[in-house]
């Protein structure tokens, strides 16, 4: 694995931490601002990080009973030191560990200004 893959990955896994510990300020800290979700048929921009938190992700609609979530894969399709494409698919579970559900999506994390963060995802997800 090269150093910008391992640097671009540890964003993800850092996310799935502070989505875990209901940690708005850990999950906010993986993303650029402005960010981009496309899911449903729409996207959402997050202009700032004041606009994005863990409120927003126990609002979809597919989140209720959600416990956790575990990646079940994260594998780079394409990447240079600027831009990684990963192909994840992650579970989201409800407290006795049942699957809540299932989803795909492409993510794209970024360097700027030094640092990696998410700057868009195309999920599957509600």
């Amino acid at each position: 694995m090269q150093d910008f893959e391992k640097s671009a990955y540890s964003v993800l896994t850092t996310y799935i931490e502070g989505l875990n510990a209901q940690d708005s300020d850990a999950m906010r800290d993986c993303f650029h601002f402005p960010h981009y979700r496309i899911a449903g048929g729409r996207m959402e921009i997050f202009e700032t990080a004041a606009d994005y938190g863990i409120a927003n992700f126990h609002a979809r609609n597919d989140t209720g009973g959600w416990a956790y979530t575990k990646w079940d894969h994260r594998h780079m399709v394409h990447g240079d030191a600027a831009k990684v494409h990963f192909d994840v698919q992650f579970t989201r579970y409800r407290a006795d560990d049942s699957v809540l559900g299932q989803y795909k999506s492409l993510w794209i994390v970024t360097k700027r200004s030094d640092k990696w963060g998410v700057m868009a995802r195309s999920s599957y997800a509600g």
